[in-house]
């Protein structure tokens, strides 16, 4: 017997567990999740199965609040490294493991909507770069 882990030995048996007495195999089992980061999707409904066009009830029974768009940022280099401190102290200061970056410009945005001498500050700051 060679030593070759990528191949299989005859007789070397099956991964797949015994089935039970009553238990039979074929395509109509429901197939056994291994990795669970992810959830399964859900099962279309049945009036997929019968050709009717599926209601997608995910999206479409959510508030408007729940669903979310992305939004980027580029940063200098000095001014991440800047944040990634004032994380890290804020974090500290909380008392939690850390603050994200998510968490800090969601709060900023929330403040800039709300605040009208914020709103006026970055309005100012923005024409100054300009």
């Amino acid at each position: 017997m060679g030593m070759n882990p990528g191949r299989i030995e005859p007789g070397a048996g099956s991964f797949r567990a015994p089935l039970s007495a009553g238990a039979r195999s074929g395509d109509t089992d429901p197939t056994e999740r291994l990795n669970t980061n992810r959830p399964m999707p859900p099962q279309l409904p049945a009036q997929h199965a019968l050709g009717q066009p599926a209601i997608d009830h995910r999206t479409r029974d959510q508030p408007a609040r729940a669903q979310r768009t992305r939004r980027t940022v580029d940063l200098p280099a000095p001014t991440h490294r800047a944040l990634d401190i004032w994380q890290r102290d804020a974090a500290d200061r909380l008392g939690v493991a850390r603050v994200t970056g998510q968490e800090v410009l969601s709060a900023l945005i929330d403040q800039l909507l709300i605040d009208p001498k914020l709103t006026a500050q970055i309005t100012r700051a923005i024409q100054a770069r300009r």
